[in-house]
């Protein structure tokens, strides 16, 4: 008597892209605040960029709302000019966040450049990097900020951003230096060296994703640190404070006797918490990348 196999169940092949953004999430998922991390970030994201092209502005002066306490019309209460607080804070998103993400990309593009040339050149030009660098650890850096804050009075995020970028670089170019310089000596380096592809194609593409951990995590992590130095600065008045930002609500909020109305709880919180919260997420995130990134971690 002759049996019939059973047709092999064929899998469903997923396109590149699909899979492994599949097993990223997978991998995270093992660590529940990396993936709370992930989902908290995406929101505020979501909050800062796409929130305001489906809600409209709400800045409209009326002084008979001014410190209004939460009602339906207004979930967290009126500022100082009767503006809806919780639209103030769906429209605060998007400066200080782009101003982060932009310091982060700068701070990184210039520890990256500048420690690559330091270890693979070595030498002269290693001993003056790391010079430069020492002598940046050892200035306070927020004393420094808010010198230079004062002196020039950044008028974009863009400006205000490259500021940030040349105060927070030397810390990770001193991890980049470190990793290049351990990767130098590996086997895949020497045979595309005595291949003579290059100085550039060696650091861009042998060396550079094998950092891709270091990179990631510093790079939020230099996130947290504009936004608090944004914070800072705008809490302070030392920037023009024109546009939408939580930082500059916190200002407002203090400056126009938020502190002396019973029913300005959340106009003051409100912002305190948006950042607050964001800064967790970046934190949680940057956590669950090193299991992601960090195989031996894993549990």
């Amino acid at each position: 008597m002759t049996t019939i196999a059973a047709p092999a169940r064929r899998e469903l092949a997923l396109p590149g892209p699909v899979s492994a953004v599949i097993e990223f999430l997978r991998v995270l998922s093992r660590k529940p605040v990396g993936l709370a991390g992930l989902f908290g970030v995406v929101f505020f994201l979501a909050l800062a960029y796409l929130a305001p092209l489906v809600v409209p502005l709400q800045d409209r002066v009326d002084v008979t709302a001014i410190y209004s306490a939460p009602s339906f019309g207004h979930p967290l209460g009126t500022d100082y000019q009767g503006r809806d607080v919780l639209n103030q804070i769906v429209y605060g998103g998007q400066d200080i966040i782009t101003t982060a993400i932009l310091a982060a990309l700068f701070s990184t593009l210039i520890a990256i450049t500048f420690g690559a040339i330091a270890a693979t050149l070595g030498g002269r030009a290693d001993v003056l990097i790391l010079a430069i660098t020492d002598v940046a650890l050892t200035i306070p850096q927020l004393v420094l900020l808010i010198v230079i804050a004062a002196i020039f009075r950044p008028t974009s995020f863009i400006s205000l951003a490259i500021i940030l970028a040349l105060l927070q670089w030397p810390a990770l170019l001193r991890q980049i230096r470190a990793q290049v310089l351990s990767l130098k000596e590996r086997d895949f380096v020497e045979a595309a060296r005595s291949l003579d592809l290059g100085l550039l194609h060696i650091v861009f593409r042998e060396m550079l994703p094998n950092m891709r951990s270091y990179i990631a995590i510093n790079f939020i992590i230099a996130m947290t640190y504009a936004i608090y130095a944004q914070a800072a600065i705008m809490f302070l008045g030392l920037v023009p404070l024109s546009g939408k930002s939580w930082a500059i609500m916190l200002y407002f909020a203090y400056n126009q006797g938020a502190l002396f109305f019973k029913d300005s709880f959340f106009y003051l919180m409100g912002p305190i918490m948006a950042i607050a919260l964001f800064q967790l997420s970046l934190v949680w995130l940057a956590s669950g990348l090193e299991d992601v990134f960090n195989p031996r971690l894993r549990s």
